[in-house]
């Protein structure tokens, strides 16, 4: 099996001191190959850079976004970059997952997978918001995935090919929820391809309080509103599905044909009705309206 490429890894996080050591101690655990970095993007306010053994942490208290905080963190050089939320846990072999399967040359983005953290028997009888999250597998990439007509993959827990995010010039830094479906709008717009990686997982911490729960609901509703401004038709479940990322004719233009992009069907369609669905006569997107920012949310420390 040839090497897979090298990664960097940006985690943006906003939170008290203590969870900063301990959320570095975490990803030290990351197996990582040469040409590999690990960067947390501190969006505390007055942050600065330092270092915790492999861990980069990276001041990038500037805007108090965790989008604006993952695009600071875009400075090295590797193909790809792994995206993770500070409120999920990964194996120590994650970049490995990823990359078992080598990637397409059409393919811009590598959705893992995202699993709820299931309560403990304590917390289930007790805790009413860990438990409502567990039963609604509530960041589930399920849900963004089969989205009708307009798929995308969160990034609690996404790969993103470092010549794609360049070219449509990374998250929309200004906006607190909703940035990672409109960095995968730009990037089908811009023809690329979006690969299912189920084996790349990472569980998520859910919210422990009632209060944090409402507080994250509120964020991601105002995130919605944005979208449905900025793309109009992602709400009305029109448009084709994404590029399914199966070996295709290689694109010699920055924007292949949009027709071909919205009929190009990968093996697994015959199966999975959710894959390689097409609209007729192609997508032909117009420049997303650029709305003005949601209103500014309560934002949990690990970012959006």
């Amino acid at each position: 099996m040839s090497p897979r490429p090298a990664v960097d890894v940006v985690v943006p996080f906003r939170g008290p001191a203590a969870q900063l050591d301990q959320l570095a101690e975490r990803l030290g655990t990351l197996a990582l190959c040469d040409g590999d970095s690990v960067t947390i993007a501190d969006n505390r306010p007055g942050a600065t850079d330092s270092r915790r053994g492999a861990v980069d942490i990276l001041g990038a208290g500037e805007r108090q976004t965790s989008y604006h905080a993952r695009n600071r963190a875009d400075a090295n050089q590797a193909p790809w970059l792994v995206f993770i939320d500070a409120d999920v846990v990964a194996p120590p072999d994650l970049l490995d997952r990823y990359f078992a399967q080598p990637p397409a040359d059409e393919t811009g983005v590598l959705s893992g997978a995202v699993v709820d953290e299931t309560p403990l028997a304590e917390a289930s009888d007790g805790n009413p918001a860990m438990r409502y999250a567990y039963l609604k597998s509530s960041m589930s990439q399920e849900i963004t995935l089969t989205h009708e007509g307009w798929p995308f993959a969160q990034t609690a827990n996404a790969a993103v090919r470092r010549q794609a995010f360049a070219q449509v010039g990374g998250f929309e830094a200004g906006i607190r929820s909703g940035g990672d479906a409109d960095l995968c709008f730009r990037l089908r717009a811009a023809g690329w391809a979006l690969e299912r990686r189920e084996q790349a997982a990472v569980v998520h911490r859910n919210c422990t309080t009632i209060a944090r729960m409402l507080g994250q609901r509120v964020r991601h509703g105002a995130g919605a509103a944005w979208l449905s401004r900025r793309w109009p038709r992602c709400r009305g479940g029109a448009g084709p599905a994404w590029p399914c990322g199966a070996p295709a004719a290689p694109c010699t233009a920055s924007k292949p044909p949009r027709a071909a992009i919205a009929t190009r069907r990968c093996s697994a369609c015959s199966t999975d009705p959710r894959c390689g669905r097409s609209s007729s006569g192609g997508w032909s997107p117009t420049a997303p309206s650029r709305a003005q920012s949601p209103p500014a949310a309560a934002e949990p420390g690990s970012g959006g």
